[in-house]
């Protein structure tokens, strides 16, 4: 039987130090940290540590919402646990999933996570719209096809490189390339 920790902060600006001392308390046999979005549970470390667990051990998290943002995923991802005899204890909410309370807690905490998450992002649009009414947003600045563009599409086309290779060079994350190539390819 394991003591796990699952650390997660959603850039790498952000620093994780926090999560880590107030962990230690468990005398943690394995640490799973990562900089990553918690938008949903395709997160490498994350994986990592589902993989790794087995019955009987005990995943320690900071807060749930590190683990998951929405109350699906963290229900999911508590019922995947279980599923392998595996605890789940959050040192901020004060649960422990190998109870019927606690199990009961983290359903709620989770529903309460998610509505917070949905408030914020709706306060946001509407903060959006209300700048855009007023002309002082205007969104991101279009990327621009260049010359630097045509030159990796030939590299691109002819196999030297690869799709991440291309959005790497040319500055871009892979959706964005995804887009200009399309747009490109029409023209």
């Amino acid at each position: 039987m394991s003591n796990i920790a699952y650390v997660r902060v959603s850039t790498i600006d952000q620093n994780e130090e926090r999560q880590l001392k107030a962990l230690e308390k468990y005398d943690i046999d394995k640490w799973f940290t990562e900089k990553i979005s918690g938008k949903n549970t395709q997160r490498p470390e994350l994986q990592r540590m589902l993989e790794y667990v087995r019955e009987g051990d005990t995943v320690y998290v900071h807060d749930f919402s590190r683990l998951a943002r929405s109350t699906k995923d963290l229900l999911q991802l508590v019922e995947d646990l279980q599923l392998k005899g595996v605890h789940l204890v959050s040192n901020k909410e004060n649960m422990d999933t190998s109870t019927a309370t606690g199990k009961l807690m983290v359903t709620m905490m989770a529903a309460i996570a998610e509505f917070e998450r949905a408030n914020l992002l709706e306060r946001q649009r509407e903060g959006i719209s209300i700048a855009k009414a007023s002309g002082k947003y205007k969104g991101r600045k279009a990327v621009e096809v260049t010359e630097r563009f045509t030159e990796l599409y030939s590299q691109y086309q002819n196999r030297q490189i690869s799709k991440l290779k291309f959005a790497n060079l040319y500055g871009v994350s892979r959706p964005t390339l995804d887009k200009l190539l399309k747009n490109y390819e029409q023209l």
